[in-house]
């Protein structure tokens, strides 16, 4: 019961290991996930490290993996994951890992190079065919056209040339992409002048890009020109918009002969394509089988050498010394991986464990499973817990679905909430296995046990409101009858509902659960139900805080700080009692006092809370009011006169009572006997050292080996022993310095926290009612705005209004009342928890333990 209460018990130990052997402890050390290290090089850089050229090759066989794992990606070749979890690799396997890796590697990158250099070669002459093809057509239809039949015409139709200056029409052609053609033809027109003319026709397959892999969409032209100026001009400008240019013979029978041999290169091209896809098929299939498990395998030996450069080297080099936290309770369990390591190592020297005092405050370790991890989140969000404080997550996982579901009670809602985290709960093997990385879906399934409790908890206050979809069930018949007195034929003619007066129509016998269904056809049902649920979270929200007082007296009594309990906790507890434990008293008093018949008489609450704090009191006008005894006030005095002591009580007595121990009391005594002990010290070390040199005659007769190392020995054994019992008892009774003002100050803020937080924070507490209020209303709204529209048709197009009334009413109710209202129940339910509930306990100033664990590793990957 402990360990769930608290945090375990942790302590501080140093490792000392092998150097053959620590390699292989600290994977088993790794594989338990039980130890948090502590780097004991803190000044060191990472490239100054024992075991940096050994990190850097791990991070060079990740480079290359994540290499393969792109390729595989690229081809669709799923990726074998079988849920293996290999050990660490042993150092020397290390060496063939890299050969295997740099082996893949080389001949990815070749077959890359040749299948690149293959579809270049491919895509040339696919745009040559394509050339080919085109221009046959242009020729076809120059030859056709009389403009350009004579070859001494001007190419603006301009006179013709004398014969003695006439030239014949050169032409070049090649490729461009489709959407540059617009700005290619501008730019030939304004830089030749309009002296040349171009034809281009689309391609209508798109061309695989070489280097990207993109399909492009492209165009072919042929530019005609006349003289060698400007066909330099037109080169510059083709290589400017980066067409690819490529020879046409200017006959036709050499553009067959040059189609023929094109087409039966390419062929030959496909064949060689597919052999070369086929085997980076083959080669990436290979690697796709083992590449999760060799990600697992590198990490591994990554987060070894990280972690053993965090560790010591002795004078020696042979031994490493290392410091870590680690649990009591698992203290076998880490000696027994130890001894794993060295066996399996093959050293013949054990690795040793040694538990050390320390003043320093461990890490907080609360042990989880996949029920309650959720819930310790949520308390973690908020801020780790104190070393060995109490741990509100057990307490949350009952008072947080339950306060959601006060604002969230629905049947309906919640079944449809229940039924989804159930889902999960059911899936959640096949889920976790898939590692799905969007981060809606990752909150969602790590909550699915959170969201279970909620949903069930909300049925179950749905039940006690007897709210379903906005609607009630009758399971157990009304406690109501319809008095002919008060509820006559003309009265229920005129209206559909009607004020309920227990006073008329009530049987006298409770409906057996929750709300009687009568109420929802009430129009006083939101008067009556605010009274109810209004008093509800008021009872609801004194009592968690009371209940976190209590868990602040288990956290003083096991420091053992009496003083905090009568300092803190009695004066606490009494002044939330006599402003809030009496409100909640006088509420039950008056629910099992007064009846329908006595209502009128009932006290307000509100205005005797008022009476009771500014003592007044005033005569009932009539006999039918309540009328509050001399007794009851006197009570009522007392109560707000201790209230009001209690604020100087918490505020004073704990700040003077230690600055009187620290003057006169024991605390000052402490600090004379550890002065007067260091001086002690002081002067028995001076006394050796006389001690020493006064008798050094004793050894002139000795050995110079014999004296010089017993005399050392004797020197080092005398100084080391005083020095480390000096040291640890200064430790232990050293206190830190006192001031006054600072305490006084701290106690005064606490204070006034308290004093305030008790009545905001149950004003806070109301929110319970105000979330259920604005639930259940739009709820109503939307079953008689949307629902009840498909209901009312009484023609045969009513079915069809009634199929797309219900689908539209059902997907507000996920979205807006599942979704949103849910949403929004929650963070209420976290507010409470954190600020009203857990301030009264929980201080939230620890750190999170840490352990070097592979799972954790492997499953945040880089980080």
């Amino acid at each position: 019961m402990d360990s769930l209460l608290r945090s375990e018990e942790m302590t501080l130990c140093q490792v000392f290991l092998q150097s053959e052997a620590a390699y292989a402890c600290v994977s088993e050390l790794g594989e338990l996930g039980l130890v948090q290290f502590r780097d004991l090089n803190p000044d060191v850089s990472a490239f100054q490290r024992k075991f940096v050229n050994e990190i850097r090759r791990c991070e060079e066989m990740e480079r290359k993996l994540r290499f393969l794992e792109k390729e595989v990606k690229k081809d669709g070749i799923p990726m074998l994951d079988t849920g293996d979890n290999p050990d660490a690799p042993a150092p020397r396997e290390m060496i063939d890992l890299e050969a295997t890796f740099e082996k893949l590697e080389n001949e990815m990158k070749e077959v890359n190079s040749n299948s690149e250099a293959l579809k270049k070669n491919f895509l040339e002459l696919t745009e040559l065919k394509h050339i080919l093809r085109k221009t046959q057509t242009f020729f076809e239809e120059a030859l056709h056209d009389p403009s350009l039949s004579d070859e001494t015409a001007g190419l603006l139709g301009e006179e013709p040339h004398r014969s003695s200056q006439a030239l014949r029409l050169g032409f070049l052609a090649g490729v461009i992409l489709r959407e540059r053609i617009p700005a290619f033809e501008r730019m030939l027109w304004r830089a030749c002048r309009g002296n040349v003319f171009l034809r281009q026709a689309e391609i209508e397959s798109p061309l695989e890009d070489p280097v990207t892999g993109d399909h492009v969409h492209k165009s072919v032209f042929i530019i005609f020109f006349q003289g060698d100026q400007l066909k330099t001009r037109v080169k510059k400008i083709c290589e400017g918009f980066r067409a690819t240019l490529y020879p046409c013979p200017e006959t036709q029978a050499e553009r067959r002969e040059m189609a023929i041999g094109v087409m039966t290169r390419i062929e030959d091209l496909n064949t060689v394509l597919a052999q070369t896809q086929d085997h980076r098929h083959r080669v990436l299939v290979a690697a796709a089988k083992n590449i999760k498990v060799w990600f697992i395998k590198v990490r591994k030996i990554k987060a070894v050498y990280h972690t053993l450069n965090m560790f010591n080297l002795d004078v020696t080099q042979k031994c490493l010394i290392a410091e870590c936290w680690c649990p009591v309770a698992d203290l076998d369990r880490i000696q027994q991986a130890l001894r794993r390591g060295t066996e399996r190592s093959g050293s013949s020297v054990p690795s040793i464990l040694n538990r050390m005092s320390t003043k320093q405050v461990p890490p907080t370790y609360n042990r989880t499973n996949k029920f309650t991890q959720g819930f310790q989140n949520i308390v973690d969000a908020y801020g780790v817990a104190s070393y060995r404080e109490v741990n509100p997550a057990i307490f949350t996982v009952i008072t947080f679905p339950f306060l959601f579901a006060v604002m969230f009670g629905d049947m309906g809602h919640g079944f449809i909430m229940f039924s989804f985290a159930l889902y999960f709960v059911l899936k959640e093997k096949q889920f976790g296995a898939r590692r799905i990385e969007s981060e809606i879906f990752r909150t969602f399934f790590d909550g699915r046990y959170i969201i279970l409790l909620m949903g069930s908890f909300s049925i179950y206050t749905g039940l006690i409101y007897n709210d379903i979809f906005s609607k009630s069930l009758n399971i157990f018949h009304s406690r109501w009858y319809a008095n002919e007195s008060v509820y006559n034929m003309e009265l229920l003619e005129k209206s559909d509902k009607f004020q309920l007066d227990p006073y008329y129509s009530y049987t006298g016998t409770p409906y057996p659960i929750g709300l009687d269904p009568v109420w929802q056809m009430a129009k006083n049902k939101i008067a009556f139900t605010n009274s109810l649920k209004m008093k509800l979270s008021v009872i609801l929200g004194v009592s968690q805080m009371f209940f976190g007082i209590a868990l602040s007296f288990v956290n003083h009594r096991y420091f053992k700080k009496p003083l905090d309990i009568l300092c803190e906790f009695l004066p606490s507890f009494i002044f939330l009692f006599c402003m809030f434990g009496y409100m909640v008293l006088r509420i039950f008093y008056k629910w099992v006092n007064y009846d329908s018949t006595q209502a009128h008489r009932a006290p307000s609450l509100l205005i005797g809370a008022i009476n009771m704090f500014l003592f007044h009191y005033e005569k009932p006008k009539n006999d039918d009011e309540y009328e509050i005894s001399a007794e009851l006030k006197g009570f009522q005095c007392f109560l707000v006169v201790l209230a009001a002591l209690c604020v100087p009580w918490m505020m004073l007595v704990k700040p003077f009572y230690l600055r009187y121990m620290h003057r006169y009391g024991q605390l000052a005594g402490r600090q004379r006997r550890t002065q007067n002990h260091l001086e002690d010290e002081q002067n028995l070390f001076e006394n050796n050292h006389s001690y020493v040199s006064g008798n050094s005659s004793e050894f002139k007769h000795q050995p110079l080996s014999v004296q010089s190392g017993d005399l050392l020995n004797h020197d080092q054994e005398v100084i080391h022993n005083h020095d480390n019992t000096a040291l640890h008892q200064f430790q232990e009774e050293e206190e830190e310095p006192f001031d006054f003002s600072e305490v006084f100050v701290h106690q005064a803020v606490h204070t006034i926290e308290f004093c305030l937080g008790c009545i905001s924070h149950t004003a806070s507490y109301l929110r319970l009612w105000a979330l259920s209020l604005a639930h259940a209303q739009l709820s109503e709204v939307l079953w008689s705005m949307v629902l009840r529209l498909g209901f009312d048709g009484r023609s045969v197009g009513g079915a069809f209004i009634l199929v797309f009334a219900f689908m539209f009413w059902a997907c507000l109710t996920v979205v807006i009342l599942v979704l949103m209202e849910g949403l929004s129940a929650f963070l209420h339910a976290l507010r409470l928890h954190w600020v009203e509930f857990q301030s009264k306990f929980y201080s939230g100033a620890g750190y999170k333990f840490l352990p070097f664990c592979f799972d954790n590793i492997l499953d945040h990957g880089e980080e």
